[in-house]
């Protein structure tokens, strides 16, 4: 059995094993497949196993590549596989839809507290040789924020949003969560669920962890941001398109909204053009939320999991049934 791996590199740069497949058949593992369908045809072959984490996998190339018989995606977003396509040739799609629940909940509040302490900036200004010279004996050049009896309005309160708000109330924040399906069992004096015109008048923060569903897309824009408290805090390291930039680069220039941390942007890489990146108050990170070494090992387990309980005639994780 051959199994192909089009884009290895991000899940595993080398600090990992991919012996778990490798003892399944025989693995071929490319760092990155750029070419499009010309290429993803060559190198997908006459392999029946193929793993992708961002390479499209088109009906063009399934209907090219005829011994496929699954195909995994080393992510929980599937949207780069046409899996409609895959369906009509009785090819189940298989996702990791768990992995990175505490790391990206973890980040989300990583984003936060460098926003609120700026600690980053403040260790380069010592390095730098500011406090060795500094007349007073502490220094800090940005506000600093407590958060501790603040408000964190959480949009998508799922395994991810649920973790971040976990830590948020360790912080002594109250949540104020939003959701299409409401846990009563998650409710209580810190946490409680609300509508969104709430969430927006009520929060410091607001944290966002929802998939890009038409109407989640964009969903922080300029008439939303009017609704907000003057000096919000904004956090995103679900998806980019659940912002329009431009709206939002506006609110931090006029200070309406004080600073946001992402780690997503609508196009990744992120574009030069995109106004962001000039905009103040903005930390910008490279999709990192879900890739410490303890998070891919988990989704390298599950992506050999799926394979080999597809070999055993009970596919789990499927997308497209």
């Amino acid at each position: 059995m051959k199994i192909v791996i089009l884009d290895g590199y991000t899940e595993n740069p080398g600090d990992l094993s991919w012996k778990g497949l490798e003892d399944l058949g025989e693995l071929r593992v490319y760092d990155r497949t750029t070419g499009g369908d010309s290429q993803v045809i060559e190198r997908i072959g006459d392999a029946e196993i193929v793993y992708t984490n961002k390479t499209p996998v088109s009906r063009a190339a399934l209907e090219a590549c005829s011994n496929v018989r699954f195909i995994g995606v080393l992510a929980t977003g599937y949207n780069i596989v046409d899996v409609a396509a895959a369906r009509e040739r009785g090819i189940p799609v298989c996702n990791i839809p768990t992995y990175g629940t505490d790391a990206v909940g973890q980040f989300a509040i990583g984003l936060l507290l460098e926003i609120c302490h700026h600690i980053g900036h403040h260790s380069a200004a010592v390095r730098d040789g500011r406090w060795t010279t500094n007349p007073d004996w502490c220094f800090w050049d940005y506000p600093l924020i407590e958060l501790a009896g603040k408000t964190m309005g959480i949009i998508g309160y799922g395994r991810i949003g649920q973790a971040t708000g976990r830590i948020a109330q360790a912080l002594g924040m109250k949540v104020l969560a939003y959701d299409a399906y409401e846990n009563p069992d998650l409710v209580n004096e810190n946490c409680h669920y609300t509508d969104l015109e709430t969430l927006f008048a009520e929060s410091d923060v607001i944290s966002l962890h929802c998939p890009p569903f038409p109407d989640t897309e964009g969903i922080i824009n300029r008439e939303n941001i009017a609704k907000m408290k003057d000096g919000v805090i904004l956090l995103n390291n679900s998806r980019g398109p659940l912002i329009a930039e431009k709206d939002l680069a506006e609110a931090l220039e006029s200070g309406k909204v004080y600073a946001a941390g992402l780690d997503v942007v609508s196009t990744e890489p992120i574009k030069e053009d995109n106004p962001l990146l000039k905009a103040p108050r903005c930390i910008i990170t490279p999709h990192i939320s879900w890739a410490p070494k303890e998070s891919r090992q988990r989704l390298m387990d599950i992506a050999v999991d799926n394979l080999v309980q597809f070999l055993d005639g009970n596919a789990v994780n499927v997308v497209n049934l």
